[in-house]
């Protein structure tokens, strides 16, 4: 059975473009995940993409797992609720071509549906948008 798959794509040129929206309470945060932790990148690749027909990586083993999450182009972080785990997105660097990729971006489902999907993007592209074009050219959003 063929089902079909959209794909939606974003294009940001400057902040301005931007509205940030507010920080749902002082109970989320946003952190990088260091040490570099493949189970939980893992995780959220099953557990979100299991809606959204992520299947590149169901096959890959640990070892494929760990040199992903251990590359010097990778970076990985993680939204959470007080110590309760939200979501997550992936930042894959592209210095050969000047750019930075979001790889992977997503919210566990018991945390849609409150705007935090929307306000983690916001900030994720704020962010990176104040350090471009000086150290990565552009943003690819797939």
């Amino acid at each position: 059975m063929t089902e079909e798959v959209k794909r939606n794509y974003l294009e940001i040129n400057s902040l301005q473009d931007l509205i940030e929206g507010n920080k749902p309470s002082e109970d989320y945060s946003l952190s990088l995940i260091n040490p570099i932790n493949f189970q939980l990148n893992k995780f959220f690749y099953k557990n979100i993409g299991k809606k959204h027909k992520w299947v590149d990586r169901l096959t890959w083993s640990e070892e494929k797992w760990i040199n992903y999450v251990s590359s010097k182009n990778v970076n990985s972080y993680v939204f959470k609720h007080k110590d309760d785990l939200v979501g997550f997105f992936e930042l894959i660097f592209h210095p050969e071509n000047n750019e930075t990729e979001i790889a992977y971006f997503g919210i566990l489902e018991e945390y849609q549906n409150k705007k935090l999907g929307s306000f983690y993007c916001q900030k994720l592209l704020k962010n990176l948008l104040q350090i471009i074009p000086n150290e990565f050219g552009c943003i690819h959003v797939l």
